[in-house]
């Protein structure tokens, strides 16, 4: 890995470069030395993509064409992943999905890292979706001959890392802990105050307003240790610069993650909503919407 390598999140092309020398990507490409494979789990908010895609192009070597990028969700299979049938002329012919095709790729070109990174695991049914391969990511594992649904025969390479996200609240994580715990690394991404401070800085706001998001994020991720439904990440807060963007944020992302968090918690959430408008020199009132609880989705 060649650690001058610069990379931005692939879901962020404003954000700000990160070399190799990060501390967390270095801990990342490390534990994918070791495990073949890393998750980056935390709730929202907490940088796991952005440190998922930055970590995977330092450690392809800034090689775009090395890394893939999927994201998992309840409908996705097998056939999305690795291996589906596809309609050509004169019938139907098997079509090599993400997984498939880059074990390919670093298969024949041994002297490269490539990497697979994965967004949402736990969306998905992972014994289904990878099937087969599921034993042989492995790092112990990894060379070993098997079959997969067309009858071909596929080794997982040692030169193929997988980076992962996921929620660890997220109904799938049971299975996804189940399947993974003993073959990856491990790696808790948590809501950061410094990484708050040293965002809110970067963006250049004023301190006694600053002052006012620091008290308030640590206020509500203090209940998140009893009630992790609650926990705020940091990346919420990647555009606040003033008053005006911090109430659109309110308004538009963060209310309705304290009604979701707190909705049989009427208490609670009446003292963060206050608390939130405190965060200001001149408090405003919370919009009219903003003590109601969000209407049920039809069944």
């Amino acid at each position: 890995m060649a650690k001058a390598e610069v990379s931005h999140s692939s879901s962020a092309p404003d954000a700000p470069e990160i070399t190799g020398d990060n501390p967390r990507v270095q801990e990342i490409a490390r534990l994918a030395g070791v495990y073949g494979g890393v998750i980056l789990t935390g709730p929202p908010g907490t940088s796991k993509s952005f440190f998922a895609h930055a970590a995977a192009e330092v450690i392809a070597g800034g090689a775009k064409e090395r890394c893939a990028f999927v994201q998992f969700h309840a409908s996705y299979q097998y056939e999305d992943f690795m291996l589906g049938l596809s309609p050509e002329e004169g019938g139907f012919g098997f079509k090599k999905g993400p997984f498939l095709r880059l074990v390919r790729a670093a298969t024949k070109d041994r002297g490269n890292t490539y990497v697979l990174v994965i967004d949402e695991l736990s969306r998905a049914d992972v014994g289904r979706v990878f099937g087969e391969a599921l034993t042989y990511v492995e790092r112990s594992k990894r060379e070993l001959p098997f079959t997969i649904a067309n009858g071909e025969e596929v080794r997982v390479p040692s030169n193929l890392i997988i980076l992962a996200t996921m929620n660890p609240f997220d109904r799938g994580v049971d299975e996804v802990d189940a399947a993974f715990e003993r073959r990856f690394a491990k790696i808790s991404m948590d809501p950061d105050k410094d990484v708050l401070v040293e965002m809110l800085d970067g963006n250049g706001m004023e301190e006694e307003l600053k002052a006012g998001v620091i008290r308030w994020f640590g206020r509500i991720n203090g209940h998140a240790r009893k009630n992790p439904a609650a926990a705020v990440g940091h990346a919420y807060f990647s555009t606040a610069t003033d008053e005006a963007s911090l109430r659109d944020i309110w308004e538009y992302q963060l209310k309705y993650l304290v009604q979701r968090a707190f909705r049989r918690d009427e208490n609670t959430r009446a003292d963060l909503e206050t608390a939130w408008t405190h965060i200001f020199p001149t408090p405003e009132p919370l919009s009219a919407s903003a003590g109601q609880s969000s209407p049920e989705p039809p069944k």
